[in-house]
């Protein structure tokens, strides 16, 4: 460890990577670090019974030659070393209701997902044809999704104003399109009062495009950044919690470590959430204004995730994401389950390993949870890192709900209970102690489209030298982060230099 670095990075989730890894590329000396025993934040894979399980990467889109996010990648230098497998063409996500035998798919390319959707419900060319031109048109507006030069204008357009479930279902009287449409809005958590059309055409754009899993996981997109890192010259530390921002004069001189080590560097970038961030700064270095807005922009609900190993050979291997309705009518209010009706909808997706021989190894759901189901061992904290027990009721509780689940999930996969080899699970606390996001939000801050600008995050912040960066400030998602993060090291050497360089990058490599 140096005892001085130009920039010091404080937490190690997919944005704190790739803002080391273009500062270290620029020629900067960097450090991360991550206070796990594991790097990545979300991209994070944990092993149970020999079978590796990701905790929040499930698939990837916008990954195929010359789309948004391969560029990104080949510029980091990480898109060669990735072992993906492209999920199903006629239908990567699969929306399903309850009572509906039916499996309404969405397929992957623009044409082929006209194509499927007409097939499926033939009297509504215009609604899905206007559709499919709206998600496109309203991705153009933002300039980086697309590697072009300029910024959204922020409260301004009225790109920012149009309402999701209002839009989609003027479209259409035909109740079960509106539910297709809308059906992977586990994807942003969508709400029906406040979800923004633009977040929904960010987050299903690019899986339209392409859709890919991880093989074995998401982590090695974390093993193959830190690689390039380290590649120019970067340093990355695990068990380095940080305690403490030191200000003096306004300016962030150093951070404390738990261990009782001090780093000192001349910029510092918290991937770490805000409202965490502040706290660990001192609020008291803030406008009071600045501090009490943050405070109050809401975060994303939560989940319960279930982790199944399943029995070898016994669940035939599935090469889509499964999104499920209790309700048809309640596509939008899933999050507003009562204790009687969760779980009311969720998404089933299954790991896939290097053997691919038509069997699944594993499979993961996962369901709205509120925090408060968990309050009542708030001031408990576990980690592999840091393990506690958090006691048997703890335990009792995630069986309790484990059990209501497997039951659901039933219904859809009749055989499945007799798949199952073993059963772990996940609930907001995990999400918290493992991502450090403010109650265990899924996906950041909340969108609302009746105050765009209330959770928007600059990254500036008004310690000249304190940055921020990670899925609550421009949007959440593999790509929505690697976006946030270019625009967070714009704002040290300047956005039109570096898109230049990344599209320097990949005209060579076309060459």
């Amino acid at each position: 460890m140096k005892e001085h670095y130009d920039i010091v990075i404080v937490g190690s989730g997919l944005g704190g990577l790739v803002s080391a890894l273009i500062m270290a590329k620029e020629g900067y000396s960097v450090c991360v670090l991550e206070k796990n025993n594991q790097f990545g934040g979300n991209l994070q894979t944990f092993v149970r019974d020999k079978t590796i399980f990701d905790t929040g990467v499930h698939y990837i889109g916008g990954l195929s030659e010359g789309q948004n996010l391969n560029q990104y990648f080949k510029y980091l230098g990480i898109m060669d070393q990735l072992k993906l497998k492209k999920l199903d063409e006629d239908g990567f996500d699969v929306i399903t209701f309850e009572g509906d035998p039916k499996e309404y798919k969405h397929a992957q390319g623009y044409d082929r997902f006209e194509e499927s959707l007409l097939s499926q419900f033939p009297e509504e060319e215009k609604a899905i044809k206007t559709y499919s031109k709206k998600l496109r048109e309203t991705c153009s507006k933002f300039p980086l999704y697309n590697l072009n030069k300029g910024n959204p204008s922020y409260g301004q357009d009225d790109v920012f104003k149009l309402n999701a479930k209002t839009y989609i279902n003027s479209l259409t009287n035909n109740k079960k399109l509106q539910g297709v449409f809308a059906g992977t809005n586990f994807l942003y958590a969508g709400d029906g009062e406040r979800s923004p059309f633009y977040v929904h055409a960010l987050s299903v754009n690019s899986y339209i495009e392409s859709a890919y899993r991880c093989v074995n996981g998401g982590s090695q997109i974390t093993k193959v950044l830190i690689r390039q890192i380290k590649k120019f010259g970067g340093d990355t530390f695990k068990h380095h919690e940080v305690t403490k921002f030191n200000v003096n004069n306004g300016v962030i001189t150093s951070v404390d470590i738990k261990n009782g080590k001090q780093i000192n560097g001349d910029i510092f970038i918290s991937n770490i959430e805000p409202k965490l961030t502040l706290k660990m700064v001192g609020e008291e270095n803030f406008r009071k204004s600045y501090t009490n807005r943050i405070n109050n922009i809401e975060s994303v609900i939560s989940a319960f995730s279930v982790y199944i190993v399943l029995k070898p050979k016994s669940f035939k291997y599935h090469n889509k994401n499964f999104y499920h309705f209790k309700y048809g009518d309640r596509v939008w209010d899933a999050q507003n389950y009562t204790q009687e009706s969760w779980p009311e909808g969720y998404m089933v997706s299954m790991g896939i390993n290097k053997k691919d021989d038509g069997w699944g190894d594993s499979l993961i759901a996962m369901t709205y949870m509120n925090f408060s189901e968990v309050e009542y061992w708030q001031d408990t904290f576990n980690t592999v890192a840091s393990k506690n027990d958090r006691g048997q009721t703890y335990e009792e509780f995630k069986a309790y709900k484990t059990e209501i689940f497997i039951t659901e999930l039933e219904k859809k996969f009749p055989n499945l209970r007799d798949c199952i080899q073993t059963v772990y699970a996940s609930t907001p606390l995990s999400y918290r102690d493992y991502i450090g996001s403010h109650n265990g939000s899924m996906y950041g801050y909340v969108k609302d489209v009746n105050n765009p600008l209330h959770s928007f995050v600059s990254p500036r912040t008004k310690i000249k030298n304190l940055l921020f960066t990670g899925q609550s400030l421009n949007m959440h998602g593999i790509l929505g982060v690697t976006i946030g993060a270019i625009i967070t090291c714009s704002e040290l050497v300047g956005k039109d230099y570096l898109l230049e360089k990344i599209l320097e990058v990949n005209k060579a490599q076309e060459v």
